[in-house]
């Protein structure tokens, strides 16, 4: 599904220069590096504020806890999708929330506007968005809706990790909501060569509760001013490697994007790939195909590796079952794809002959 060497390789010079700078430094945690490369993805997503932190897990927890802790929110309900893979349903119970599952739409897997609308009420603490698989939420809509329901006050938490350079229009994602939350893993749009995460925000008072979080709740050194912190850390080296990487986002989010509508060029009836919106990145090639198991073997067959992105929602798995939430009643579409959804390769070091051993395999398929 990916090969991680390919991309160290096209970039070897560039990332081997940099690391050699930092690590010559001597200060390898808490430096210019991490500093520099903050500044240069805030401002690559048009926010004031990004704190780094160890993993996109954390990020996701530590923004719900900043808009916590200016709503007061423990114990109430949190508005969400279910078909995410699980992390934004653990941020909220590591912060004493409830998810409230909401359904999605069924060509994109993204959250159903009027689904988030019908759902949240006055004393819903936020709203989680999650940018699936590339795709772009219409936070502005929801926004909208909010208004005109005189709800307006519930914060919208962003989760991108997906979605690296999305866009609406000129609006990148990461930017349109109140937080907004960043997962570097290795195969991720925008990925590290180990892991790391980003709480970004416009808020300076949110940002500076995040800080506080992922330094054990430090209000100065060695003294806790706020519960519940722990140590939560972008290193140096990660955030040299990011920021060589951080200038071709966009040049690759367009190579995967072209390896998507290739795909979806030779699709027919049997296989549907997902819509993400204009301004998607296609950070996975999702299709929806109603013989999936049939279909991952005839892949393997035809030398095509597959995955699925994700085969269990978060209100279904067994080491969750007693845990508070709400809205599993109100998934039809949720779960009607759940057991449809399969992803096949897709990421800019493909080369042709890749890419063109998928699409035939993805042809005969179509045509059997």
């Amino acid at each position: 599904m990916n090969d991680l060497k390919r991309l160290y390789q096209r970039y070897q010079v560039e990332i081997e220069r940099e690391v050699a700078s930092t690590l010559r430094s001597g200060w390898w945690l808490d430096g210019a590096v991490g500093k520099r490369f903050a500044a240069n993805f805030s401002r690559f997503i048009g926010v004031s504020e990004c704190v780094l932190v160890a993993n996109g897990t954390d990020a996701l927890e530590f923004a719900l806890a900043a808009v916590l802790k200016r709503g007061g929110a423990r114990g109430r309900e949190v508005v969400l999708p279910a078909n995410a893979g699980g992390y934004a349903s653990c941020a909220c119970w590591h912060n004493d929330l409830i998810p409230h599952y909401v359904d999605i739409e069924p060509t994109s897997q993204l959250v159903h506007l009027q689904s988030v609308l019908k759902a949240a009420n006055a004393d819903t603490a936020a709203i989680v968005v999650t940018h699936l698989y590339g795709g772009v939420v219409d936070v502005r809509a929801i926004r909208a809706g909010l208004a005109e329901a005189g709800l307006s006050h519930i914060p919208i938490v962003e989760d991108c990790a997906q979605a690296h350079g999305a866009r609406i229009g000129s609006d990148v994602a990461g930017s349109l909501g109140d937080i907004s939350t960043f997962s570097f893993y290795p195969t991720k749009n925008l990925g590290a060569m180990g892991d790391g995460g980003a709480v970004l925000t416009s808020d300076a008072a949110a940002a500076a509760h995040v800080r506080q979080l992922q330094q054990y709740g430090w209000s100065s050194k060695y003294h806790v001013g706020v519960p519940n912190g722990r140590n939560s850390r972008m290193d140096e080296v990660q955030a040299a490697i990011l920021d060589v990487l951080l200038g071709d986002v966009d040049i690759r989010n367009r190579q995967r994007r072209a390896i998507l509508d290739r795909y979806k060029s030779v699709a027919g009836h049997r296989l549907q790939f997902l819509e993400g919106g204009d301004g998607a990145v296609a950070h996975l090639a999702v299709a929806l195909c109603d013989d999936r198991d049939a279909f991952r073997a005839y892949m393997k067959e035809h030398r095509v590796d597959t995955d699925i992105h994700y085969p269990v929602l978060d209100c279904d798995q067994v080491g969750w079952a007693n845990l508070p939430m709400k809205g599993m009643e109100n998934l039809a579409i949720s779960r009607d794809s759940v057991g449809r959804l399969c992803s096949v390769p897709c990421y800019p070091d493909m080369t042709s002959d890749e890419i063109e051993q998928v699409c035939l395999a993805l042809r005969e398929w179509e045509a059997m």
